[in-house]
């Protein structure tokens, strides 16, 4: 298996690279040269590597076609939802005939996933990504090893953003109704203004018309059931074969290969079996 870097942005890897983007450019380098920021910059490399393209296209022609490669791509989210430039580099991949050995893979921290509007932001997110790139697609919940074990197995268990937003707005309203009982107090006590009264009633007019929404999306996304999260704890090595053997289904790396079985060809294997069966 090997890695290649296509972050200009990247600093530390703990593993060894195959190839990397810096060694054709660099967003520290862009920065201090143009004078960009840091996402002007990005967009700028990424736009630069669109115009050389052959730099990609000769390293990845020095792998072999059974040879694992995994790119690791910029993590900002434009890249893939606002702007056409990684739709663009993985139309060129089709054009050198990698359409159909190549998935995606989009990586959401658990620790994003485990509140409640914050997963349906990145279910979101996501579903966008499948929609821009038009692959294959994996999700997976990284981090998994920071959240409490309970958090990230409620996310998965209940597999449905309505559920999970449900469960969210039962602890809003519980919430409320503590503030209720607050505000009522000061309302006895002649400390709870015209105004705070008036303010209260403004936001819970808008939470309606905001949670009618969110549950709307929330229907969507279970209706067609296109979004769903694989767990990856790198500390777990099931985990980390787990989370491979989806992404090797996906593009059905391996299926080509000869099945290992005995150190024999198949006429030993049958000259066995007759004499088996003489005896």
């Amino acid at each position: 298996m090997h890695v290649g870097n296509l972050d200009p942005a990247a600093e530390n890897f703990g593993y060894d690279l195959a190839f990397d983007i810096r060694d054709l450019i660099s967003v520290d380098d862009v920065m201090e040269e143009l004078g960009l920021g840091p996402n002007g910059g990005l967009l700028y490399c990424i736009e630069y590597l669109l115009e050389n393209m052959d730099w990609l296209q000769d390293e990845l022609e020095s792998f072999d076609e059974d040879e694992y490669l995994i790119l690791d791509c910029p993590g900002q989210i434009e890249l893939y939802t606002h702007i056409p430039v990684m739709r663009r580099i993985v139309d060129q991949l089709r054009l050198w005939g990698y359409g159909s050995t190549i998935a995606s893979v989009f990586v959401v921290d658990a620790t994003f996933l485990c509140d409640a509007p914050k997963f349906i932001s990145g279910s979101l997110l996501s579903l966008s990504a499948m929609l821009s790139l038009e692959l294959p697609h994996v999700n997976v919940m990284s981090k998994c090893d920071l959240v409490d074990n309970e958090q990230v197995e409620r996310v998965l268990d209940t597999e449905s953003a309505t559920q999970l937003y449900e469960l969210e707005e039962y602890n809003l309203k519980h919430q409320d109704l503590e503030d209720f009982k607050l505000v009522s107090f000061l309302d006895q006590q002649g400390k709870a203004t015209k105004e705070e009264k008036a303010f209260r009633r403004q936001v819970e007019a808008r939470r309606k018309k905001q949670n009618k929404l969110t549950k709307t999306i929330c229907q969507v996304l279970d209706d067609f059931s296109m979004v769903s999260f694989i767990p990856l704890n790198i500390r777990d090595e099931e985990s980390i074969d787990h989370v491979l053997a989806h992404v090797d289904q996906t593009i059905q790396y391996g299926e080509d290969l000869e099945v290992r079985g005995a150190d024999m060809d198949d006429n030993e294997l049958l000259g066995n079996n007759e004499n088996n069966n003489h005896e």
